[in-house]
């Protein structure tokens, strides 16, 4: 099996202490008053979302070891179910639109990953990016489907049967919250469950998996199932929060960008992938304020992380918090 210490899975105290304040700071955000909260809390909530989607992908990454380039294909197509199911006069409910989208999503992954996760390596990862290149250029170049412009989604999803009202901005905010907690107790659960140490093992040495007995095509084809169902989940909360999606949701920077998230903050725990996310948002927000060659910088960026701390942020953390210890 794999081990713990290698991916950071067993989170240290004061890890687990940051991620306690952290979590306390984002519920105790709105509450605060302060001039442009609409603004912080609009994009507070940006990062939560692509927070659940690094997740989503860290269970295919870091978990399973299954690095996929179009990773995108399912974010987006969530997002789109949104547009084409809500009407143009009234919104839809969310109480079922929401698992709708993600199985849909999920749909899509179960019949691509039928395909891709018989391949290894670096067949595995092109095999992602045609699949996702195919769906993007589908939506891309027909016009039915939006085109290249895009399609509005008129009216956010409608939650009154749960006493809530989407279109107050601090209770999409703490809706969107709820959501990231509860993905990422699932998947830590998982983690550690018989299901997640096969993912793990399978990482670590599938032939030998497979030589005990496991069988290695349902349980990688289950965790990209999953890992697409999660990220329509994602998907759905960006169309809704912006109210607008395009064939780029789809796109290949997208899931670079996820690939990032998830190696910034350090993969195989979840709680990587939410640092990940909040870390890469700011500083690349932070960059594009600085300068117009923000790109350069945002490279460099990168590239320091990976050489400074190869586990990520979190592993840079727990490192410091070693040397502190005696």
């Amino acid at each position: 099996m794999s081990s713990p210490k290698a991916q950071l899975e067993r989170l240290p105290r004061s890890i687990q202490l940051i991620l306690g304040l952290g979590f306390i700071a984002l519920a105790a955000f709105p509450l605060m008053p302060f001039t442009g909260a609409d603004f912080y809390l609009g994009m507070l909530s940006q990062m939560m979302i692509l927070a659940i989607f690094a997740m989503s992908l860290d269970l295919l990454q870091g978990v399973t070891g299954l690095v996929s380039l179009g990773h995108a294909a399912y974010f987006g197509l969530a997002g789109y179910a949104l547009a084409f199911l809500t009407p143009q006069d009234a919104p839809i409910a969310l109480w079922w639109s929401l698992p709708l989208a993600a199985a849909g999503a999920g749909l899509a992954a179960l019949v691509i990953g039928f395909f891709v996760v018989r391949t290894h390596g670096i067949y595995f990862i092109m095999v992602t990016m045609a699949f996702a290149q195919m769906v993007f250029f589908l939506f891309f170049d027909n016009k039915g489907l939006g085109g290249s412009d895009g399609i509005y989604v008129t009216f956010r999803p409608d939650a009154t049967a749960l006493g809530l009202d989407l279109d107050n901005k601090t209770t999409f905010y703490y809706v969107t919250l709820a959501v990231l907690v509860l993905v990422y107790a699932f998947l830590r659960r998982l983690l550690f469950s018989p299901f997640g140490r096969v993912l793990a093992g399978i990482r670590v040495n599938e032939h030998r998996m497979r030589a005990v007995g496991y069988g290695t095509f349902g349980y990688k084809l289950t965790a990209f199932t999953l890992a697409g169902t999660l990220a329509g989940v994602a998907g759905y909360l960006w169309a809704a929060q912006t109210g607008f999606v395009n064939p780029e949701l789809m796109g290949f920077h997208m899931s670079a960008h996820a690939i990032m998230m998830v190696i910034l903050g350090g993969m195989g725990n979840f709680a990587g992938a939410i640092v990940g996310a909040f870390a890469f948002e700011y500083v690349m927000h932070f960059f594009k304020d600085l300068t117009k060659h923000w790109q350069l910088l945002m490279g460099a960026f990168i590239v320091l992380v990976v050489i400074v701390a190869p586990r990520g942020l979190l592993g840079l953390i727990e490192r410091f918090g070693r040397k502190e210890a005696p």
